[in-house]
């Protein structure tokens, strides 16, 4: 499937965020979107949805409960309880549900910076009080979990942790006795754990993602587990995500969280999310090659061709977390790379601290497009004498 993954659809006239929010001039490369076309069997899905003709309020009934049970116990051996999920629009949804769910009394949620930006929103808007329990990074560019500042994150005051795992955007895939002993931890002082995992089917050779909550089923009662098929088959406009909550009254205090708001998940987005899990195995498999290429790409070109800049290897997601802070640029390296190569990155500040000086890069997209982004930042470098 590479020329299917090489194909260059033209998204400028769809409405596209990603495409759209800089001149066109710009190569956008910012926002956690591949520029694939979704699987065949879910476009399919989708056409036949639409021909039926009638788009009335929908549910997930149980033949969707099915179809996400066995997709999860497939991939991650996980066995979970069909009413157990609880359906949203969004993962980030999600997460301030949780936070609105321990929100009844004064108290703290601790995060792990540098991370996905609306997780450091989340404890405030619930009216929480946020800790920031820094990820660490290491001389090859790989981050690690400082142990005596994740534990000193928590007092009598913690009420959440919000894990991000695989991490956005530093690309690690924790393991199995990291993510033992963040729970341990949040397991002695009576700490709940949200865990946003929107990014585990995509995984790079040699790793294996593992839900905190199928550790142990006391770590499952204590969870909300967050994911959605949005990522990994590139239909995060369809807005359809899920809990899996297996403890009986967290689930149901999560469902009040919501103040009346809605929470329903869009018709189209079940369709799709059928049809991906049930017949876009296959294309997953050649997605997760071909990213793989572009991944390493990535490495070998910061490493050799933009020198200033380092970067880890991304064990997951399809995001490349770039160190620019040895270039000593003026301005953030967001702002130089956008005015002086016309490609758009995310600055890393928004991923809270320890993000500042960094960019993320997406690399989900058509090779060419990546070379081109590449070669226009290396321009970039070049004229700028770094």
């Amino acid at each position: 499937m590479t020329a299917y993954f090489d194909e260059c659809p033209e998204r400028s006239c769809t409405e596209s965020t990603k495409w759209n929010k800089y001149a066109a001039d710009v190569l956008p490369m910012w926002v956690a979107d591949m520029d694939f076309k979704s699987p065949p069997p879910v476009i399919e899905a989708l056409q036949d949805r639409a021909a039926h003709g009638v788009f009335g309020y929908s549910y997930c009934d149980e033949d969707v409960r099915a179809v996400v049970v066995d997709w999860i116990e497939r991939r991650y051996h996980w066995r979970i309880q069909p009413e157990t999920l609880v359906f949203l629009p969004g993962v980030v949804t999600g997460f301030n549900l949780a936070c609105h769910t321990v929100a009844g009394r004064p108290g703290t949620i601790v995060v792990q910076p540098p991370v996905y930006h609306p997780m450091l929103l989340a404890p405030g808007n619930a009216g929480m009080t946020r800790v920031d329990a820094r990820l660490v990074q290491n001389p090859d560019g790989d981050y690690a979990i400082d142990w005596h500042t994740f534990e000193r994150s928590f007092d009598l005051t913690s009420r959440m942790f919000l894990l991000c795992n695989p991490q956005n955007p530093t690309g690690r895939v924790f393991r199995r006795d990291e993510l033992e002993r963040m729970a341990e931890i949040c397991l002695e002082r009576g700490v709940l754990i949200c865990s946003d995992e929107i990014h585990c089917d995509l995984l790079y050779s040699g790793q294996q993602h593992l839900p905190i909550a199928a550790l142990d089923p006391e770590i499952a009662r204590h969870s909300i587990t967050l994911m959605a098929p949005s990522k990994t088959f590139n239909i995060a406009g369809l807005q359809f995500s899920f809990a899996v909550i297996p403890d009986a009254e967290l689930r149901s205090r999560f469902t009040k969280s919501n103040r009346g708001l809605t929470n329903e998940v869009n018709l189209m987005g079940i369709a799709a999310a059928q049809a991906a899990y049930t017949r876009g195995e296959t294309w997953l498999a050649e997605l997760l090659i071909y990213l793989e290429a572009n991944r390493d790409l990535v490495v070998d070109f910061v490493r050799t061709r933009l020198p200033g800049i380092r970067m880890g290897v991304p064990e997951g997601t399809y995001l490349a977390w770039l160190d620019c802070r040895e270039l000593k640029l003026p301005e953030s390296p967001a702002e130089f790379f956008l005015r002086e190569a016309q490609v758009a990155l995310v600055d890393g500040a928004v991923f809270g601290p320890g993000g500042e000086g960094f960019v993320r890069l997406n690399f989900g997209c058509p090779r060419s497009q990546l070379k081109r982004a590449l070669l226009l930042m290396e321009a970039a470098l070049v004229r700028a004498g770094a």
